[in-house]
């Protein structure tokens, strides 16, 4: 599943991660973005070293290596950005991909509370069209999910080809053993969730006017994935 931040990556990954058949994986090529990047992110020295720097290793891992027993779903939580250029997009052959898109609008109003100017690259947005190009899957809108969680799911499984569970639908509060080690940084919120929290009907009410050319260069790479996305009746647009 491919987003960028400041979507609902980390609560649809614990949706996946609460189906019994399901083993889940958080950001696996983190360490290898932050060692090639020299960017300093919260608990840097901790991801380094709670993952493979080498973006071969992390993809013969998430190709190759045997699910646990009782297992048959891999689900694996990807950041677009941290797909760097020197990555073989070859390599991402094997997998199933599928894609978690926010309105840029919205998406900017919420990272500019963390971030104040943000950048493209910071993004993700032109690498998740991307890799669309190359590996075409079903397309999630973040706020249809949050809408009709259950409908929304149902369509993707469907999409995917596997089962849908009611146990997608909630789960318990508190951390797993799953999370990243970032998560006491950023998951404060996904962990004393006990579902998807439901969104308002409207979107920000406006967007600082210094990010509307960056705005203007998100809309042409998210309104071509949107327009692949899953539709279900009476929700989104």
């Amino acid at each position: 599943m491919w987003s960028g931040p400041r979507t609902v990556s980390t609560a649809l990954m614990r949706s996946f991660g609460n189906r019994p058949d399901t083993v889940v994986t958080d950001e696996p090529l983190y360490a290898f973005y932050l060692a090639r990047t020299g960017i300093s992110h919260p608990g840097v020295d901790e991801i380094l070293a709670s993952q493979p720097n080498d973006w071969r290793e992390v993809l013969d891992d998430l190709t190759s290596a045997p699910l646990p027993a009782g297992k048959s779903v891999y689900y694996g939580k990807h950041m677009t950005h941290h797909l760097l250029p020197e990555v073989d997009r070859a390599a991402l052959a094997p997998l199933r991909h599928a894609y978690l898109i926010r309105d840029p609008a919205e998406l900017l109003a919420s990272y500019a509370k963390v971030r104040s100017r943000p950048a493209l690259a910071d993004l993700g947005i032109v690498q998740q069209a991307e890799i669309f190009d190359a590996y075409p899957g079903p397309v999630v809108d973040s706020r249809d999910l949050l809408e009709d969680p259950e409908g929304l799911l149902r369509a993707l499984c469907a999409a995917l080809g596997i089962p849908f569970t009611e146990a997608m639908l909630s789960w318990p509060p508190g951390p797993r053993d799953s999370d990243g080690v970032w998560g006491p940084y950023w998951y404060d919120s996904v962990r004393r969730s006990t579902g998807f929290v439901p969104v308002p009907a409207a979107g920000p009410a406006g967007l600082d006017p210094a990010l509307e050319p960056l705005l203007d260069e998100c809309l042409p790479y998210y309104e071509k994935l949107r327009k692949t996305k899953i539709f279900i009746p009476n929700v989104g647009g």
